[in-house]
């Protein structure tokens, strides 16, 4: 059982110009700077990629250790998540965030079951459950090989031209396993 609080410690360094640096004890450190809608180059972590990234990445995490203690077989969680940045009251903010998630699992499993955890993961997801922003999980489950017949980890990310509309934008296609 986890105990509270609990503190994390990051520290942070910049200059007048140039990407920020941030370190966290015994981890690498990391780059960051402005996103490309805030006069950054759009080659970099941002601030705003990080907080979408974290949401996805505590989503799941919750679901590898719900999945544990349940249980529960599967063989790869594949996700993509959108973040929608707005102006709110004069203030911006992250308004929506959407996960979608492909859950590859064994012949004859509990498909349902899947679905369930699916849910109680992103229920369960403190990054999520930290900000105002809405989160929603599109889950779709489906049978495949198990990770020793898969080769190789292929994405495509939407051009600019491609990009969610209204929420409507399904984006399964764009990530998959590839032989």
């Amino acid at each position: 059982m986890l105990e509270f609080p609990q503190d994390y410690k990051v520290a942070a360094r910049a200059e007048t110009e140039g990407n920020v640096i941030l370190k966290a004890e015994d981890l690498p450190q990391l780059v960051t700077a402005p996103c490309a809608g805030s006069d950054g180059t759009g080659d970099q972590w941002s601030p705003e990629t990080l907080l979408v990234a974290a949401v996805m990445d505590g989503f799941i995490l919750g679901f590898r250790s719900i999945a544990n203690t349940a249980e529960f077989d599967w063989h790869a969680l594949s996700c993509l998540a959108l973040g929608t940045l707005d102006r709110v009251d004069k203030v911006n903010r992250f308004t929506h965030i959407r996960i979608e998630a492909t859950l590859t699992v064994p012949a004859g499993s509990d498909n349902n079951l899947a679905q369930r955890l699916m849910e109680k993961a992103a229920a369960a997801c403190v990054i999520a459950n930290s900000g105002t922003a809405e989160t929603h999980l599109e889950r779709t489950v489906h049978e495949g090989p198990g990770p020793e017949e898969q080769t190789q980890w292929t994405h495509r990310w939407p051009r600019r031209s491609e990009a969610w509309t209204n929420g409507s934008r399904n984006t399964a296609s764009l990530l998959r396993w590839a032989p």
